[in-house]
């Protein structure tokens, strides 16, 4: 009787309520949290209000007036004739500024020397992420500044998938655990990562028994694998988001304008700047442009504008090199990236399901300042290697599958105010020169916004600009153009109204957004059953022809790298389909910008150049270099007669260069008809039988005197003991003395990747640079 009083007594059923309540608030805490995704609704079935933004002409007339000023008001231009800001750079940062500012009232200016986001934010790991290296670090060593670097990059992680949901989406990424006492290790660290996250985590960490890790993803290495431990992060298209940006900057109001250099910094008579010379890149014509203010955003080239401010300057950049490589989709599960947390070399390497391919990457080599940084055969191969490590032994990871590879300049930054001990900054820098440039420097892909706020606000106190703003920073809820109109079933309204494949649906509204309609609208119809619209660019991508007409159009596209590379992203996910699109995309866009014949053929000359930096071997370009499609009867029959000539000349003999095949599949994918047979009588004139079974063999040490015999090995003798050696490893055949004819097919098609792939460039220094915690993971 007294158990039943305590059990049914009002202390206890009050424990009892309030334990349920707080489980049952908990649980609805749980099944609301993640991502707030668009609410589906019927507007969403249709196009939104049409908007066309002002074109590059307007846009240069624009920064032209503004150097006209006439009307002064004590020595200086009278309000409103002259530009608030002046944004120098139209990579992440500046133009994420651009849209600070614009959003906040303010007249402002961006000018690109080269293409919007044609540097660094175009070659990052494409990952929205907090860093759990860096969380490692605050609590590893007690480090305040790397916890503060987590929680803000949390939080803007959060803000990325609200004011640009279709450019960015949560991604599951496995650890991998071979070693029981990592377990709790792990867990442990990820669950912190999801705490400090607090209401804008994304989903939780969560642990996977072996099974259920091989399940995920088959590809996996399973020999010694004691489990798998999956944390989430964000993952974005990174010059479609640098795009989206820009339009969203013009909607504001802003004016941009890309191709257009400044050659010259103006200053008044007390020093300060009040405004600079500007050259379009691509006609020649140079022109002032006035400014109260000047923020240099400029990435990697921070120190070039510094030194056009003042010549004495001293370098603040610390420029490395991230190489990341693009293999095919079968290399991982189309939902789940995979973590490497500790190298050969003690760094961290990424593997992710990217735009329907694989990316991996990145490695950290100390480099030199240029405009298209090449990828070394060297960390390409490194990055194989570490592939190779992870993966199951059944997988062959060949270098013939490396579909396209990249390098992106990593600004680390060191504050010119700070002791020259005191080394690179953690995160990003802001600093005020002498003269008024306003610098802007270092910083992640992730954190561009809060960098942004950060910069318009010095900028609006040391320029007095108070009294022209409308508002305080809106960045945290403003949607980007793209957003409004956007649900996750969007797609289908344009499948049933356009008459889409699906995956070309899904991809046009994934990478565009509601501005998907226009794109639509402007494709031609095919002239087919089905789809009734959208013509691919190549028939292994979704990319199709409106694409390249919106691009000049609407996003200020000016020459083919521009499509090719960074309105779609064909070059990154595959470079030689890229080439093989290119007289098609030049094509196009000769229809919308007039361009003549000769044009044409620039474009497809500096095209082929930069698609070298994105790891097609030089000698494989300038065989495959393709013409312009002729266009008008003259150039017709002008085509048509060097057809006919040419046809002459393989006719008695002058045939094209043999090329390097696409390796796509089994090891006999790499041959072209007749060489097996040629291989297969080569293996015989010189094979024996061996062991027990008597099969017909020939020695590892006797294959490259085979192969020179065979006009397609010409070049075998090149081939450094260092290469065997690779390739004998590729293949798991290290161990054997003798080779049967199937293992001679395999061991040649490898040695045939090789003599067309670019030789490792030898390096002065032997050590490799680690990428420091702060730093790494989720590329710039």
């Amino acid at each position: 009787m007294a158990f039943l009083k305590k059990v049914f007594s009002r202390r206890t059923l009050g424990y009892a309520a309030g334990g349920t309540a707080v489980t049952m608030a908990g649980g609805y805490w749980y099944l609301n949290s993640g991502p707030a995704y668009p609410v589906p609704t019927k507007t969403t079935r249709r196009p939104p209000p049409p908007w066309t933004p002002p074109s590059r002409a307007e846009m240069l007339q624009r920064l032209k007036d503004s150097g006209k000023i006439t009307t002064l008001v004590n020595g200086a231009a009278a309000a409103g004739e002259e530009f608030d800001l002046l944004i120098i750079g139209g990579g992440a940062t500046g133009a994420g500024c651009a849209v600070d500012a614009a959003s906040r009232g303010l007249k402002v200016a961006l000018v690109e020397r080269d293409d919007f986001s044609a540097g660094t934010s175009s070659k990052s790991t494409k990952l929205v992420h907090g860093g759990v290296r860096y969380l490692q670090k605050a609590v590893m060593e007690l480090d305040y500044e790397q916890y503060k670097l987590v929680r803000e990059a949390l939080h803007e992680r959060r803000t990325f998938l609200h004011i640009a949901p279709y450019l960015s989406e949560m991604l599951p990424i496995m650890l991998p655990i071979y070693k029981y006492w990592q377990v709790p290790y792990y867990w442990s660290g990820c669950k912190m990562y999801d705490i400090l996250a607090g209401k804008e985590n994304m989903e939780t960490s969560y642990l996977m028994s072996k099974g259920k890790a091989l399940e995920a993803f088959p590809m996996l290495k399973s020999d010694g694998l004691v489990g798998a431990l999956v944390y989430y992060d964000g993952q974005h298209n990174d010059s479609r988001m640098n795009m989206a940006l820009i339009m969203t900057a013009v909607r504001s109001g802003a004016t941009v304008a890309n191709y257009c250099e400044v050659t010259q910094l103006h200053k008044d008579t007390n020093g300060k700047l009040n405004g600079a010379k500007v050259k379009d890149t691509l006609t020649g014509e140079e022109w002032n442009v006035r400014a109260k203010g000047i923020i240099n955003a400029t990435g990697p080239f921070t120190d070039a504008l510094l030194k056009m401010d003042n010549p004495s300057h001293d370098a603040i950049v610390s420029p490395s090199s991230g190489v990341h490589i693009t293999l095919p989709n079968y290399y991982s599960p189309r939902k789940m990236g995979l973590l490497d947390p500790a190298t050969s070399d003690g760094r961290v390497i990424f593997f992710l399901p990217w735009q329907g391919n694989t990316i991996a990457g990145t490695t950290d080599t100390p480099a030199r300042v240029s405009r298209d940084p090449v990828a070394t055969e060297e960390d390409i191969r490194w990055i194989l290697e570490e592939v190779r490590r992870y993966l199951s032994p059944d997988i062959k990871v060949r270098r013939g599958d490396v579909l396209s590879a990249w390098s992106g300049l990593r600004p680390l930054v060191r504050d010119p105010n700070a002791e020259k001990t005191e080394g690179l900054v953690r995160n990003h820098m802001i600093n005020v020169s002498d003269s008024g440039l306003l610098t802007i420097a270092g910083g992640k892909w992730t954190t561009y916004r809060a960098m942004a706020e950060e910069t318009i606000d010095k900028a609006i106190e040391i320029y007095g600009l108070q009294n022209r703003v409308k508002n305080g920073c809106v960045t945290e809820t403003l949607r980007l153009v793209g957003s409004e109109g956007w649900s996750r079933n969007m797609f289908i309204g344009l499948i049933q109204t356009y008459g889409l494949e699906t995956v070309v649906a899904k991809h046009l509204s994934e990478n565009y957004g509601d501005r998907a309609w226009t794109v639509c609208s402007l494709a031609k119809p095919t002239g087919e059953a089905w789809p009734l619209h959208g013509k691919r660019l190549a028939s292994q991508y979704p990319f199709i022809d409106a694409e390249v007409r919106y691009a000049v159009q609407h996003e200020y596209a000016q020459t083919a790298i521009d499509v090719l590379a960074r309105r779609t992203r064909l070059s990154f996910l595959n470079s030689r389909v890229a080439l093989d699109a290119l007289p098609l995309v030049v094509d196009i866009m000769a229809e919308e910008l007039n361009w003549t014949y000769k044009q044409r053929q620039e474009q497809i000359d500096k095209a082929v150049a930069f698609l070298t930096s994105m790891g097609i071997a030089p000698e494989f370009a300038a065989a495959n270099k393709p013409m312009p499609i002729p266009r008008g009867t003259m150039e017709k029959m002008t085509a048509s007669l060097w057809t006919t000539l040419g046809s002459g000349l393989q006719a008695i003999g002058l045939k094209k260069a043999e090329l390097p095949p696409v390796s796509a599949g089994p090891g006999r994918s790499k041959f072209e008809g007749g060489e097996v047979a040629a291989l297969r009588a080569a293996f015989a004139a010189r094979a024996k039988p061996t062991g027990f079974d008597g099969e017909e063999k020939v020695k590892v040490e006797e294959v490259k005197d085979i192969l020179k015999e065979l006009p397609a090995y010409a070049d075998i003798s090149k081939i450094k003991q260092k290469d065997m050696d690779y390739v004998l490893h590729e293949v798991d055949m290290t161990e054997l003395e003798h080779l049967n004819f199937d293992e001679f097919i395999e061991i040649s098609g490898n040695l045939k990747e090789v003599l067309f792939a670019p030789a490792p460039e030898p390096r002065k220094d032997k050590s490799r640079m680690k990428i420091p915690v702060e730093k790494s993971g989720g590329g710039v």
